[in-house]
């Protein structure tokens, strides 16, 4: 088969544009390689192993930080534990026993764990002597007599309940009907 003059210069020039597709093919190609090795190089941290060994290193990773995870929380759990039965509310209420005395040197102070667990400490100061009682709290209550003082630290403990930290405000006044003193035998 013999081509003309004017069939060789057609095929001269589809040969021509499919050799400068195939150029802008390669450059596309070569173009999307970089991209592709930049973002291997990215991932892979600079190491040279292939895509595989990296997958099964970060799953493995993976797995140890889950491992870590969970052992953390465990831990953080047993502190949540030991946070719930130690004292963490504290409410103090300051107040003269006796008519007599001023300057609020007698008080009543609430030591209270998160479920209102505890003790109420009471310190009644006198001319002559002061006067320490202990009572045993427990859910905010006391199977011994209370006094207002008492109840008030007390209360204020429990108020901070639903906050974290912090104590009463001992400074604040309380309100109570009568004041009652060490010869009440509510001590």
């Amino acid at each position: 088969m013999q081509f003309t003059e004017s069939t060789i210069g057609a095929l001269l020039l589809v040969a021509i544009g499919l050799a400068v597709v195939a150029v802008l093919v390669s450059v596309v190609a070569l173009s999307g390689q970089k991209r592709v090795r930049e973002a291997y190089r990215v991932f892979s941290m600079g190491s040279r192993d292939d895509v595989l060994t990296m997958l099964q290193r970060h799953i493995e990773e993976v797995n140890n930080l889950r491992r870590d995870v969970g052992s953390v929380r465990g831990y953080a759990d047993e502190i949540r534990g030991l946070l719930r039965s130690s004292v963490s509310r504290v409410g103090t209420v300051r107040y003269d026993a006796f008519d007599d005395m001023g300057g609020r040197l007698s008080f009543s102070t609430a030591l209270l764990d998160e479920y209102g667990d505890g003790v109420v400490v009471t310190s009644i100061n006198g001319r002559t002597e002061t006067r320490t009682y202990a009572k045993a709290i427990s859910q905010g209550r006391s199977r011994h007599n209370l006094s207002d003082e008492e109840l008030a630290a007390i209360e204020r403990a429990m108020a901070l309940m639903g906050r974290v930290g912090g104590s009463g405000d001992m400074d604040q006044p309380i309100q109570r009907a009568t004041r009652r003193s060490s010869k009440d035998g509510q001590r």
